[in-house]
């Protein structure tokens, strides 16, 4: 005889849980930029190109915003499993979110007139991960379109560690800010790249040992008795 093992839904409410906490900082970032732009705050110079052009940043802030948050529910296999309706539905929700979160940020990296200490290397990484993240959802797309279920979970698994770099960034500089202080172009491109390495190292690692398993539930073998 065998028992079915089936994944602890404690451990997934857990996962969702600290996926959100991640957004929380970039979330709350975010609504104080539209509260400056709603407002008409002063200009400065950190805020200028957005009241120049706010369109791209409300774009970018009211997609990346719930793309993260929704998001994270996607991670629940029982959600996935027992509401397969719900997880189409958010998905169809998911993807336009996604490309024109990303989107939104290559244009805001080419035509905005981003600080000095935003420029090389980390305009260089803006660039490449944004593509990557509206290529990843759309490779993800069509593969469910083919039924292809893994390779697109894969893709979209990718395509979320991408969108959710700004979360990770918090984590990676707050260590150099306390330890260091100031920071130059280089160090602000290897922290921001920290980030979105330590979630795509994440991603892979999830991929690999949820997704390219074999399909179905584990089972035990029951010890027989004697």
């Amino acid at each position: 005889m065998t028992t079915t093992v089936k994944p602890p839904a404690r451990a997934e409410w857990t996962v969702i849980a600290l996926l959100i906490v991640l957004s929380v900082v970039p979330l709350i970032a975010g609504a104080f930029r539209l509260g400056e732009l709603a407002t008409g705050a002063p200009v400065t110079a950190d805020n200028a190109r957005f009241a120049a052009s706010p369109l791209p940043v409300v774009l970018h802030i009211l997609t990346a915003s719930p793309y993260c948050l929704l998001g994270a529910f996607q991670f629940s296999s029982t959600l996935r499993r027992r509401r397969p309706r719900w997880h189409r539905a958010s998905g169809r929700i998911l993807v336009p979110l996604g490309l024109i979160a990303a989107l939104s940020g290559v244009w805001m990296t080419l035509f905005y007139a981003v600080p000095a200490i935003d420029t090389g290397f980390l305009t260089v990484q803006r660039l490449v991960l944004g593509t990557a993240m509206a290529a990843a959802l759309v490779l993800g797309f069509v593969a469910a379109r083919r039924r292809e279920f893994a390779r697109h979970g894969a893709w979209m698994i990718r395509a979320y560690a991408i969108g959710q770099g700004a979360g990770t960034q918090v984590l990676t500089h707050v260590p150099w800010t306390l330890l260091v202080g100031e920071y130059d172009e280089l160090s602000r491109g290897l922290l921001m790249g920290a980030g979105w390495a330590i979630n795509m190292v994440v991603a892979e690692w999830v991929i690999h040992r949820t997704l390219r398993r074999p399909r179905g539930v584990r089972r035990v073998p029951e010890r027989s008795p004697g």
